[in-house]
């Protein structure tokens, strides 16, 4: 393991306002690199160590003695990134009272009700959303998770909704439109959220899919329960490292059950996924359980692994935006994970070829945890192949974490 050295020592000691230190030893056990993935600690037992008292704040520090960027999360856990571990190797942390710097939020999400309620969040590698209640009131049919791809690892949500959205630009764009189209359309394509303007945009289309990886039940006849748009949320975790938000769906009837569905998505800094943790309330028996990428193109190329844990799926190429790419992966073997298609009326209903899904059964009670999520070809996946190579190191990643120990 790296030592902290003399040059170092002086400046943990300036950067600590005290003496007590909680160290902290992070090791790879794998033969994977691995790269910038969170370590969480219990925050109450760092405390306690550290003899916190109330008001006081702490610092997090590498094996140089330089300040790391952290958060506290709801669930009282304190999160940091644990940068490049070449295999098989330890780094040394060390967490102790002081004033920490101020860090750039990377993760990071909001409520749009402007927007039919829509709730979207990103990091520094992409950017997704959720459907509302608004927009399931209005009977439009998104069923899934959409994707945006970005590629500028600054939060652009916000800023997107706000020019596509402005109430100023829609009125002038709505009065253009009678006596000058093109101008209107000009107008509208200079702030739309759909036109890359230099940092990404929304291309992804959902419909009523399972889109970019959400999960639903399937019923005695084989038929996918397919969930319908949140009914409440909660904000729970907003930056700078980690957004988390908890959904709750409108009940529904499968068989005898009525089943409340809830889900926990959490999105880390420096992941290209979602985790999302899915529990169904009041569900009596054990109920197979999909996870799904919608297939828009039949000429779409996918690799998928049941037994490694992981599915992933490049879109055909468009030939201004690029290529975008969808995965999802599991810590464990799933069942089944295989293309599904559609038959020719259900081609027609959906809009799309049919689905990439990966099955497993849901046992009564259980939360069931996976990942989902989406890359581009013009924001660090050249080819459908890296995406692929990437999706199947985050699954072997997800089989053996990073081992953590305080000392």
């Amino acid at each position: 393991m790296k030592k902290i050295f003399l040059g170092a020592a002086i400046v943990l000691l300036q950067a600590c306002s005290t003496a007590d230190v909680v160290k902290v030893e992070v090791s790879n056990t794998t033969d994977l690199v691995r790269i910038n993935e969170m370590v969480e600690l219990d925050y109450g037992v760092v405390a306690e160590q550290l003899q916190l008292e109330e008001g006081s704040t702490i610092v997090v520090l590498d094996n140089k003695g330089e300040q790391v960027p952290y958060q506290v999360t709801f669930d009282d856990k304190l999160i940091f990134q644990a940068g490049e571990l070449e295999p098989h190797s330890d780094r040394a942390y060390i967490v102790c009272v002081g004033v920490p710097d101020t860090f750039d939020v990377r993760a990071t999400g909001a409520h749009y009700p402007e927007r039919v309620d829509d709730i979207a969040w990103e990091n520094g590698c992409i950017a997704f959303r959720a459907y509302g209640p608004a927009l399931q009131a209005s009977g439009e049919r998104a069923y899934g998770y959409d994707a945006w791809v970005k590629r500028v690892d600054y939060p652009v949500v916000a800023d997107r909704y706000a020019a596509e959205l402005n109430p100023e630009t829609v009125a002038e764009i709505a009065r253009l439109k009678s006596f000058a189209p093109d101008s209107a359309a000009a107008l509208y394509n200079s702030v739309s959220y759909h036109v890359d303007h230099g940092n990404g945009l929304d291309y992804y289309k959902v419909g009523p899919t399972l889109g970019a990886g959400t999960a639903a039940l399937v019923d005695a006849t084989g038929v996918i329960v397919y969930p319908y748009c949140y009914e409440d949320f909660e904000i729970l975790d907003n930056g700078p490292l980690r957004f988390t938000v908890s959904l709750r769906y409108r009940p529904f009837v499968l068989g005898n059950d009525t089943v409340v569905e809830t889900r926990v998505i959490t999105l880390d800094e420096g992941s290209q996924l979602n985790r999302i943790d899915v529990v169904y309330h009041n569900l009596k028996s054990p109920t197979p359980m999909v996870s799904g990428i919608v297939l828009h193109d039949v000429d779409g190329v996918m690799e998928y692994d049941g037994e490694a844990g992981y599915a992933a799926y490049a879109e055909p190429a468009d030939s201004v935006n690029g290529q975008i790419y969808l995965g999802m992966a599991y810590a464990t073997p799933v069942q089944s994970a295989s293309p599904v298609y559609f038959d020719e009326q259900e081609r027609a209903d959906r809009g799309a070829e049919g689905h990439l899904l990966m099955e497993r059964m849901y046992v009564p009670g259980e939360t069931v945890t996976y990942y989902a999520g989406a890359g581009w070809s013009k924001w660090g996946f050249d080819t459908p192949q890296d995406w692929f190579v990437y999706m199947k190191y985050f699954a072997a990643t997800l089989a053996t974490p990073l081992e953590v120990t305080i000392k």
